[in-house]
């Protein structure tokens, strides 16, 4: 639990056991994004907390606040990962139900904004966000407050300026010296079967073209080993071993055994 020294009138140390945090709006209940994008967080999502990949503990969530100041909005990035943190047991405490910086005594270690409009501040401030006063865009917040890897996914080409994705599809960056430094190659991310690798992370990102939740081929952003095949979802790793199951099934029949009686 974070505590913070306070001097009383009678120069006393008080030690004060958790934040104020009661001026925060930690959940407002927004609908914000667009069927491909709330499909693309899920896949996100999915993979990690389905499989082995990565060991336990850790978070993996969807627009969910990143409050890194007392004072001043969060930012909520469309999927965050951070290694080696575990949510509270308790939901119902308000310091539980976002991700604190204070309370998990780290930022995230991977951010992902998925690009679906061109208003959204990913890589430069849109001329709304200019004129609402704001000053800084989402890459720069990451890097101040030291995420180490930042990637921006654009799959349908929203953003393709020369100060932002140009041609690229992905880009992922990485904090070296308080700085980000591009991780992907110069040209970016732009064909299917790519990946980058997040070596602190253990896990890499790749673009895939296939079904998800539904029977239409798409392009997805997906976690995938080093050698860039893809962290299978939990759909896909039970489909998967149905398969094999229904061919040890029908060699059996095959060598005249009955696989029931197995």
């Amino acid at each position: 639990m974070t505590q913070q020294l306070l001097n009383t009138e009678e120069n006393s140390e008080e030690i004060v056991t958790e934040l104020d945090i009661s001026h925060l709006v930690i959940e407002d209940d927004t609908p914000v994004d667009n069927f491909q994008s709330a499909q693309q967080q899920r896949l996100l999502i999915d993979a990690p907390c389905s499989s082995r990949a990565i060991p336990l503990p850790f978070v993996a969530e969807a627009n969910v606040g990143l409050f890194y100041k007392l004072k001043g909005d969060p930012i909520v990035p469309d999927v965050l990962l951070s290694l080696g943190v575990q949510r509270a047991e308790d939901l119902s405490q308000r310091r539980n139900r976002s991700y604190f910086v204070w309370e998990f005594g780290k930022v995230p270690d991977v951010c992902i904004e998925i690009v679906s409009n061109q208003e959204g501040d990913e890589l430069t401030l849109s001329q709304k966000s200019q004129q609402k006063g704001k000053e800084v865009c989402k890459k720069d917040i990451y890097a101040q407050i030291g995420v180490p890897y930042y990637v921006v996914f654009d799959p349908l080409r929203q953003i393709q300026g020369e100060r932002e994705m140009n041609r690229a599809l992905l880009r992922v960056w990485t904090l070296t010296s308080g700085r980000y430094v591009e991780h992907t190659p110069v040209e970016g991310i732009a064909e299917v079967g790519q990946s980058v690798w997040l070596e602190t992370v253990g896990l890499g990102l790749t673009l895939w073209a296939g079904q998800f939740e539904e029977a239409v081929s798409r392009l997805w952003l997906r976690w995938c080993d080093r050698d860039g095949q893809v962290i299978p979802t939990g759909a896909e790793r039970a489909d998967a071993e149905r398969l094999r199951a229904d061919r040890l099934a029908q060699k059996l029949r095959e060598l005249g055994i009955n696989p029931d009686e197995v």
